[in-house]
């Protein structure tokens, strides 16, 4: 019975044996075509990239440039030999000063507390301003952008800072308030033009002017001169649509008297000019024969006056009396 069950035994521990042998050649092998697999997908993974649409790719082969990639899929050479940088070319970048946007939306919060160093600056009539400024950019050249200078944003914010400060002290505290847009389009030209003698690959968007108010001690004063100018204005605006309003109202009434009182005259003019044209014809007429035409101008008045006579009385010229008497009673019949 031992002799069996030692017998039995060591064939069990030989075909187990043989079963893990073989099943770790198996698994050997296995191991062999997953690795072969892994690393089939990483150099697949490795050889092809995409570019986002926003994006351009800047291919450095063996640590050179090599070429720019657009959106879309591209082929690279794998193990390190082709290395792609990504870089947005599309997005618009943004630098604040004088404050930082804590949560964007439609009430959209900012701090300033602690940002002073930046806004406040001295102006050419020697007033200190707080001014707010925000520097909007985007990459227009990513290579550039990638390896000319080595901290393109502390560069912006260095430039942008300093561009502003020159430009402030060059004009007057009322200057600056009045002519915000003209102050940003400046600003922003001389900080294109520095960026572009630095070669940073960047493209000045706007420059916008966020807030511009003198420093909190002497914001009350300031409000109140504000105040009064802008109630200058209103007076002014008020005057001149009264003015607006009345003079060409006054304008047309004198236009149109200057207007009537020309056609009276030359209406008198016109009648006094055909009466003395008449009265020279008649003259005439008149010279050639005296009495005829005296005795023509006497009927024509007898021809008017008779037909308004209504009453015609007849007076007898060998009447005596010292006091002629005439009866005009009501029921006196008249002559005809």
């Amino acid at each position: 019975m031992d002799e069996n069950f030692s017998k039995d035994n060591v064939i069990d521990i030989r075909s187990i044996a043989f079963k893990i042998k073989e099943f770790l050649r198996n698994l050997h092998n296995k191991l062999w075509l997953f690795g072969i697999i892994f690393l089939g997908f990483i150099i697949l993974m490795s050889t092809f990239y995409t570019i986002a649409p926003e994006e351009l790719g800047v291919v450095l082969r063996l640590g050179k440039y090599s070429h720019i990639t657009s959106p879309g899929l591209h082929f690279k050479i794998p193990f390190g030999i082709d290395n792609v940088y990504k870089v947005k070319t599309e997005m618009v970048y943004k630098q604040e000063f004088g404050f930082r946007t804590i949560e964007s939306g439609v009430h959209t919060e900012y701090e300033r507390t602690g940002y002073d160093d930046e806004s406040l600056m001295l102006t050419g009539d020697l007033n200190v301003i707080d001014l707010e400024f925000v520097v909007q950019y985007r990459i227009k050249d990513p290579l550039q952008y990638l390896f000319k200078v080595a901290d393109v944003e502390k560069a912006i914010r260095d430039v942008s800072e300093a561009v502003i400060r020159k430009i402030t002290g060059n004009k007057t505290f009322d200057g600056i308030l009045i002519n915000r847009v003209e102050v940003a389009d400046a600003a922003q030209q001389e900080l294109q033009k520095i960026l572009d003698l630095y070669e940073t690959g960047i493209k000045i968007i706007t420059i916008k002017l966020q807030d511009v108010n003198p420093p909190d001690p002497v914001k009350p004063a300031f409000n109140e001169v504000n105040e009064a100018i802008q109630d200058r204005e209103q007076l002014v605006n008020q005057a001149q649509e009264k003015y607006n309003k009345e003079i060409p109202m006054s304008k047309g009434e004198a236009d149109r008297i200057i207007a009537q009182a020309e056609g009276y005259a030359m209406e008198r003019v016109n009648t006094a000019e055909g009466d003395a044209s008449r009265f020279k014809s008649i003259l005439k007429e008149y010279k050639k024969s005296k009495e005829v035409t005296r005795r023509r101008f006497y009927l024509e008045a007898m021809r008017k006056l008779i037909p308004q006579i209504k009453e015609i009385y007849i007076m007898d010229e060998d009447q005596k009396t010292v006091l002629p008497f005439m009866k005009l009673g009501k029921n006196q019949e008249a002559v005809k």
